[in-house]
């Protein structure tokens, strides 16, 4: 029995997925300390039974695609939004520095994904899917992609990259704090602000406003408008630029042509036009998820995912260290980093954190560096992968 879901039934199974994820992930602990996002527990589940379907010839589902590329894009818009070369301005020498270095980590990634990929025999673009796409990108990144390394020949692609992302979510939370702590005891490193940390701080927070939502959602729709002409141009160059990149770019330069006029963003009501857009991308990517693919790439996949956990650890602990100072500071940074090279920004918060609550608070790393890895990976990630694709492909 074959089952074909039109535009609204496949949005309305999406949100289902995400609500059963949602519970799922509010009845389990573990999920929740590795920050695994819910639209990753429900639509696994989702596959799952597609899956088991095929297997048993019970029955296959078709659903339409088109709505999952809409809400990625929208979703990479809004992204672009939050791009502030202001913000990044004021981070200073340190800001700079850390980004260099983060954009440097990017491509050492991606050579060591395709190195090992190509040393298992096994196409070198599905080593970069376990590079910056999977890992230094997440989840989000690893669905985007997949399709364009799918086309260029790397079968799997998309599964490939989930299902790493979701690995490098685990491990990122797990290396950060050994090696701060390391760093920390070898080189007697003690915090030198008594001050509380930006977690401590109350913070007002201003209700959403109904209006500013509407404008919002105008905004992101007007932003993404700009970035498919964005990705018109694009392709003039010859190269493979995924759609989505284009908006990301449009959104971009939306927020700092505002900020050049002095006018504040609605920020909070983008964020959740954003948020919402990416649980259900997630959702739609993962209901079908090829599970099957993965048989034959499990023991490449584990090795090259661990050698990727071993050079992350050894970045942090050499380059990002010594880099910002190699002071207190710089120790904290370096565990935010593992956290972001493997998982997503809560994971770089979280390894801050843990460290910031038994040795003391670390400011400016906790200011700097959620700001401009978010900024410079979203920004300069989709470029150096795409470069990855067109040399391997």
């Amino acid at each position: 029995m074959h089952i074909t879901f039109d535009l609204f039934q496949t949005v309305g199974i999406a949100a289902l997925v995400y609500a059963i994820g949602v519970w799922i992930k509010n009845h389990v602990t573990v999920l929740r300390t590795y920050f695994i996002p819910a639209p990753v527990v429900g639509g696994i589940l989702c596959s799952l039974l597609v899956l088991a379907g095929q297997l048993t010839g019970l029955f296959s589902v078709e659903f339409t695609p088109t709505v999952q590329d809409f809400f990625m894009n929208v979703f990479f818009t809004a992204t672009g939004l939050t791009c502030s070369f202001r913000v990044i301005r004021a981070s200073g020498r340190a800001g700079a520095v850390l980004a260099v270095g983060a954009v440097l980590f990017l491509v050492v990634q991606n050579f060591v994904g395709a190195g090992l990929a190509a040393l298992f025999g096994i196409n070198p673009l599905l080593g970069v899917a376990m590079g910056s796409i999977a890992l230094s990108g997440g989840v989000g990144s690893g669905a985007a992609f997949g399709p364009t390394l799918e086309q260029a020949g790397a079968a799997g692609g998309t599964t490939v990259g989930i299902a790493a992302a979701t690995f490098g979510l685990l491990l990122g939370s797990l290396i950060g704090g050994p090696v701060a702590k390391r760093l920390i005891r070898r080189h007697q490193l003690a915090s030198g602000d008594t001050s509380k940390t930006s977690e401590e701080e109350k913070k007002e927070v201003r209700p959403l406003d109904g209006k500013r939502v509407l404008f919002a959602a105008v905004l992101v729709l007007v932003a993404g408008l700009l970035g498919s002409y964005i990705s018109g141009l694009l392709a003039l160059t010859g190269l493979d630029f995924p759609y989505y990149v284009g908006c990301l770019f449009g959104g971009l330069i939306i927020r700092n042509l505002a900020d050049l006029r002095g006018r504040e963003l609605d920020l909070p009501e983008i964020d959740v036009i954003s948020n919402g857009s990416l649980n259900l991308f997630l959702s739609l990517a993962l209901m079908t998820l090829g599970l099957g693919e993965l048989a034959g790439l499990a023991l490449p996949m584990i090795v090259i995912l661990l050698v990727q956990t071993a050079v992350m650890a050894t970045w942090a602990y050499v380059v990002t260290f010594r880099t910002m100072g190699r002071d207190y500071e710089a120790a904290v940074m370096a565990a935010g980093h593992c956290g972001v090279g493997l998982g997503q920004t809560p994971n770089a918060i979280a390894n801050m954190a843990s460290i910031i609550e038994r040795h003391g608070p670390a400011p400016k790393a906790w200011v700097v560096l959620p700001v401009i890895t978010v900024v410079f990976i979203n920004i300069a990630n989709p470029l150096v992968i795409t470069a990855f694709i067109n040399a391997l492909s």
